[in-house]
């Protein structure tokens, strides 16, 4: 009998254990896909089997590394971010939120208050940033405020014999609104860095990935570096102005502390108002 006729069962043997294992693992992949699917709704209908297949098999020891796999699904799920920057067509497809959900979304992204404090696993800013944008725009607020104190509104305090006109504040808490919105809308965009983030994880090529990986963290380091510069040097003008402003002008203190407690509060107020729009336009069209 020829040796190679001996080897032949122990051969097809190994390779029936070798497919039974690999079914087994993609049975594996298939519940873990259905327990995703079933915890959210918003997780992508189907999984690219043969990518995690390749990626996180062991092939050695023919075994799973499941936390691999459940990091892997995680990130392949959209936050608030992503899908409310859905083209239309794509949003049909993928987003099945209600009207308060993608309501309550629009808040969770763009109001200052729970934006900034609101912890969010799934976004890709970093925390203790959010959280220090929130004081600095309060101190843009109060700068604003500050340079729009001019003689005729020194004049008009002394007609009113110091009492608080809210009337003839009303331009100038308007006005501070709205510059401090465009500082605030350039400094969001050196701090954060979902956007870039969100850009990359769409890649589909692995090569494209590898380059777009170095470009991300070359970017994102010239946006940190200037934020901080600029922030700081922000906050030192800041502090020196207001810190001249009050010493000099005492007696219009309490004006311009309530100027900007009311043109800040209005500023964490209007969006509850104005994200209802977009919201009924999505479920009217």
């Amino acid at each position: 009998m020829n040796a190679n006729d001996d080897m032949a069962p122990t051969k097809i043997k190994k390779e029936k254990n070798i497919i039974n294992k690999i079914n087994k693992n993609d049975k594996i992949i298939q519940i873990k896909e259905q327990e995703i699917l079933k915890n959210d709704k918003n997780s992508i209908s189907s999984i690219n089997r043969r990518i995690l297949t390749n990626d996180y098999i062991d092939w050695t020891n023919n075994r799973i590394n499941n936390n691999e796999i459940k990091k892997y699904l995680e990130i392949l799920q959209y936050n608030d971010y992503e899908l409310n920057s859905l083209i239309y067509k794509e949003a049909l497809i993928r987003d099945k939120r209600n009207f308060l959900q993608y309501y309550l979304s629009l808040l969770r992204t763009n109001h200052l208050l729970i934006f900034s404090f609101y912890c969010n696993n799934k976004d890709y800013n970093i925390q203790i940033i959010k959280i220090f944008l929130f004081f600095f725009f309060f101190s843009v607020q109060f700068f604003i405020n500050a340079l729009f104190f001019n003689d005729n509104t020194m004049h008009k305090i002394l007609i009113d014999e110091g009492s608080y006109n809210f009337i003839y504040q009303i331009p100038q808490i308007i006005y501070s609104c709205l510059i401090s919105g465009f500082i605030n809308a350039f400094i969001k965009y050196l701090s954060l860095s979902e956007k870039e983030i969100v850009r990359f994880k769409e890649e589909k090529k692995i090569e494209e990935k590898i380059m777009d990986e170095k470009k991300l963290i070359s970017i994102l380091k010239i946006k940190f570096i200037l934020f901080f510069i600029i922030t700081f040097f922000l906050l030192f003008l800041f502090t020196y102005y207001i810190s001249c402003f009050c010493g000099i002008y005492i007696n219009t203190q309490i004006h311009l502390i309530k100027d900007t407690v009311i043109s800040f509060g209005l500023s964490l107020i209007y969006p509850f108002g104005i994200y209802l729009i977009p919201g009924m336009l999505e479920f009217l069209l």
